[in-house]
């Protein structure tokens, strides 16, 4: 502080920090804005105007505060500029207004402007075929076999509309497809097995006992 005072212009009154004020940056402030600022990777300008319009909330204006305070103990603000920026940053409603306050100091502990916009995502959905693939993979206990085509049908159209949408279901449409595939085969096995037996024990069809027999 002594060495800033001593270097003030004679066109700016001295000052001194309030009683009780740290005079020492806040922990983690550091003299030179982050890498890219403030033009970091991946910036665009509508963006940018985007999330400058956005509403600032308490913490943002906090932290503001907090890289006015460090400006003012290091002397890059006078003690009016100080008031001034302060008043302004409790009443900023954007973050266009904070970053304006806070352009020519140092970003210190305040995240780079314009901050992010809050990107939701929406949480993936199941797939409808995928879950009907299973529905009727389990039926087939109740229907004898009946449901497991349509069970097969609907899992490959549930995994082709997986790919492309990137909606959940894997498991169900695969549970559905194995239920199904397993169905096909032991009836395709029973209904063989059940024709072979008739064939090789029927006897000629329409055949009638002689005399004697």
């Amino acid at each position: 502080m002594a060495d800033n005072q001593s270097q003030w212009p004679a066109q700016y009154p001295r000052y001194s920090p309030p009683a009780g004020y740290p005079v020492q940056p806040p922990a983690g402030y550091h003299p030179a804005p982050p890498p890219g600022y403030p033009f970091g990777p991946g910036y665009h300008p509508q963006q940018a105007r985007n999330q400058a319009a956005m509403r600032a909330s308490s913490a943002d204006r906090e932290r503001a505060v907090d890289v006015l305070k460090a400006g003012f103990a290091e002397g890059r603000l006078t003690q009016d500029e100080y008031n001034d920026r302060m008043g302004r940053a409790y009443a900023a409603r954007t973050y266009g207004e904070l970053a304006a306050l806070t352009a020519d100091l140092p970003a210190g502990v305040l995240p780079a402007w314009p901050v992010p916009a809050y990107q939701y995502q929406a949480t993936p959905t199941t797939n409808s075929m995928a879950i009907a693939s299973m529905v009727l993979g389990l039926a087939e206990f109740f229907t004898l076999g009946l449901t497991s085509v349509p069970a097969v049908i609907c899992g490959h159209i549930a995994r082709r509309q997986m790919k492309e949408t990137s909606e959940r279901g894997d498991g169900l449409a695969t549970s559905g497809l194995v239920l199904g595939y397993m169905a096909i085969i032991i009836w395709s096995v029973v209904i063989v097995a059940t024709l072979g037996f008739a064939i090789t024990h029927g006897g000629p069809a329409g055949s009638v006992p002689g005399p004697g027999q």
